[in-house]
């Protein structure tokens, strides 16, 4: 069951389709761990292209569903309301299976490292309990250009 569905996702996070690529969050813990879920539908825009012939989903979309989910993570703390994260770094990925359409992403992250506005997370997608995509995700906190402006 949906704790954030999208449009409580976008409350959170600054994405907007066709880059909001997490349906929702089944399990929160602010600051410290999150579920998503991606639902891999046929007509998903990047599966014409990769590849015609055998869809499967780039692990690339599936790293940035990560970190998706870690932004709502860590934006989800009550004194980061507004802000946005950026990503700091991609370390130890490994793609270990594919995904294709028709398939649920489930996207676990986990914050084993924070120190101001930077956090390092642990990060696994899986589709039916099987690993597909790992890694560690460095993302860095920054203002709203709003808040940015405000400033100035």
């Amino acid at each position: 069951m949906a704790l954030l569905n999208k449009e409580q996702i976008m409350e959170i996070i600054p994405h907007r389709d066709p880059f909001l690529l997490i349906d929702e969050i089944v399990e929160l813990e602010p600051g410290v761990r999150a579920v998503g879920k991606k639902y891999l539908r046929p007509d998903e825009f990047w599966f014409a292209g990769h590849f015609p012939q055998e869809p499967v989903q780039p692990g690339v979309l599936t790293i940035e569903m990560l970190a998706q989910t870690g932004a709502v993570c860590s934006l989800s703390l009550p004194e980061n309301k507004g802000r946005i994260a950026y990503f700091g770094g991609i370390d130890k990925a490994k793609f270990r299976g594919k995904a294709v359409p028709g398939d649920t992403l489930t996207l676990e992250v986990e914050v084993i490292k924070a120190r101001g506005p930077v956090a390092v997370c642990k990060a696994v997608a899986t589709v039916d309990g099987r690993k597909i995509v790992t890694a560690e995700l460095t993302s860095m906190l920054g203002d709203a250009p709003a808040a940015q402006a405000e400033k100035e």
